[in-house]
């Protein structure tokens, strides 16, 4: 038979009939008019070429095909039921589940860490790779499922439409130099500010970034005498040169605490970095990336909380 042709409802009927071998009994139990399980009888009937049910002085009666065929149909209807159930609750400190995570090294230090020491002790079985992609925002990676969720600068990544995304914390710009610096004391003014020799990270290789649109919209330039791609090293270079470092603040803090060096405002008005998670609708509502999704916040929640 063609399935096409066949509405599977009418298995649902079939075993409300077989159950109770009487139409209107069959129709209450499923919450329809008697006319309607009249009509679907008269279906499965024709379908099936076969009576399903007869009439006798006893009631009515399955007919030997009816028997024959009703175990597989209530097999196959308790199988639909469990597959279209919803999913079991995720346990995450029974689970040995293993998530891929694209992050910059500004999402390495400062989320990471404390998304350790929560899986640690709530989910001990839970294993993790992080990993730094060649794209701020791997695409391809998120889609057929290698990664699980990008980490990062949302300028830098920029996701498409058909991708889930949410904005976690904002973190003000700073300047970082030396303390010692020969020509920056306690203030630092726009025309110093230009003076200096800049080191700017950039993880996606751009010569340019929100900075340098600000000073192009105002008629100025900056002299970018380095370009790293990532925060790890750039302090210990700020903290042997005269040059100046745009961190966020909330690294620059740390930058302070390894290396000796101050911070400062920016002596222009840029906007904040702005963090951002990102990753694939197929997996917006599967109950482990649910879970996953959920730490990240609680630990975006209280870096943003903490005043800058």
């Amino acid at each position: 038979m063609d399935l096409r042709r066949f509405d599977l409802n009418l298995l649902v009927v079939l075993d409300a009939l077989m159950r109770e071998r009487n139409v209107s009994r069959a129709a209450e139990s499923l919450f329809i008019g008697q006319s309607a399980m009249s009509h679907a009888l008269n279906r499965l009937r024709d379908l099936l070429d076969d009576p399903i049910l007869v009439r006798t002085a006893d009631g009515m009666k399955p007919t030997p095909r009816a028997l024959e065929i009703i175990g597989p149909v209530r097999e196959a209807l308790k199988e639909i039921a469990r597959v279209i159930s919803p999913p079991e609750r995720f346990d995450p400190s029974k689970s040995s589940h293993r998530f891929v995570i694209a992050a910059s090294d500004y999402i390495e230090y400062l989320i990471i860490p404390p998304l350790m020491e929560r899986v640690y002790r709530d989910a001990p079985g839970i294993d993790f790779h992080i990993i730094k992609p060649e794209q701020a925002l791997p695409v391809q990676d998120l889609e057929d499922g290698t990664v699980d969720i990008a980490l990062g600068f949302t300028r830098d990544m920029d996701a498409p439409k058909r991708f889930c995304s949410e904005l976690l914390f904002e973190d003000e710009r700073v300047c970082v130099v030396r303390k010692d610096h020969p020509e920056i004391k306690r203030k630092l003014s726009l025309e110093q500010y230009l003076k200096l020799e800049h080191i700017r990270v950039s993880p996606s290789g751009k010569k340019t970034g929100v900075i340098d649109e600000w000073l192009a919209d105002h008629g100025l330039k900056r002299r970018i005498a380095l370009i790293v791609p990532h925060f790890l090293y750039a302090p210990s270079i700020v903290a042997t040169t005269d040059m100046i470092l745009a961190p966020p603040l909330r690294i620059a803090k740390q930058f302070t605490r390894i290396s000796p060096l101050k911070i400062l405002p920016m002596p222009i008005d840029v906007p904040h970095y702005q963090i951002s998670m990102v990753w694939s609708p197929v997996h917006d509502k599967e109950l482990s990336h649910c879970w996953l999704r959920d730490q990240v916040r609680i630990i975006a929640r209280s870096i943003s909380e903490k005043t800058f």
